[in-house]
């Protein structure tokens, strides 16, 4: 049965809510989830939290009541707290109701299938988490594998992420790697690293696309370095109509993804 708990003093309280930070999430190897509609992703994907905090309201709910006892069945950790313990928890004024905290996967680069999926994606040094869970959203929206993070990152289990993720955190493989090894591990199967650049001859709506293709998004400021350009099989660009010289990353990346998409019907 679930345990009531009130203070925020309380050892799980203070556990969920260290998991904001970075540090925290490295040493416990666990990363917070907040929302019915994420912690359902996630069970759907077959993965339950180690622990889950809720509210009454948030309890009452069919499918919520569903994931806290199937939660609890696996061993998990259930307490139910108030709104106020939550927002501590969450960082939000506005809390979820439920709130979980899931085992971070391995993000070894070792472990990713390229034939799992046609396409994936592999960005370079973002810095923004939202723009990481956006793309962990269009990722999943395409059919794509998921996501290689190269060189320094934002962390792709932070809060923000995984907010913006919409649960595609848990439907989409997610690796990390430097520039170096994702060369090494690219190269030593199939797979066409197609990158988007301002300075490329090529509009991406007139490009071939391979399978698997490895979409390669720079970083927000700087774009890619012009060594990892020279590295691409293709360079595309998104040509601009209006005054504004680029899109944001996780709209290229999401434009990029339909289109090569829709080229494969063809």
């Amino acid at each position: 049965m679930p345990r009531e708990v009130t203070a925020f003093s309380n050892p799980t309280v203070k556990r969920l809510r260290s998991l904001r930070d970075k540090k925290a999430r490295r040493a416990e190897g666990l990363f917070l989830a907040e929302g019915l509609r994420i912690l359902a992703e996630a069970r759907d994907s077959g993965r339950l939290p180690e622990i889950i905090a809720f509210s009454a309201q948030g309890a009452r709910h069919r499918l919520a009541a569903e994931i806290i006892a199937a939660a609890e069945a696996a061993g998990a950790e259930a307490i139910e707290t108030t709104p106020d313990v939550l927002s501590k928890m969450s960082g939000k004024d506005n809390p979820q109701m439920l709130l979980a905290a899931y085992r971070q996967p391995a993000t070894a680069l070792e472990q990713v299938d390229r034939s799992a999926a046609p396409l994936w994606f592999a960005v370079q040094a973002l810095r923004d988490p939202g723009n990481i869970g956006t793309i962990l959203r269009s990722g999943d929206a395409v059919g794509a594998g998921g996501l290689i993070l190269i060189d320094d990152c934002a962390d792709p289990f932070s809060v923000e992420a995984v907010r913006a993720s919409m649960g595609a955190i848990f439907t989409q493989q997610v690796a990390a790697a430097p520039w170096s090894d994702f060369v090494h591990w690219l190269r030593s199967g199939p797979g066409q690293l197609v990158g988007t650049s301002l300075t490329a001859s090529t509009d991406y709506l007139e490009a071939e696309y391979e399978q698997p293709c490895f979409l390669l998004i720079g970083n927000e400021q700087q774009g890619l370095p012009d060594a990892y350009e020279a590295q691409c099989d293709l360079l595309v660009k998104i040509a601009m109509a209006g005054r504004a010289d680029s899109l944001n990353a996780a709209v290229a990346a999401a434009v990029m993804a339909f289109q090569v998409k829709a080229s494969w019907r063809g």
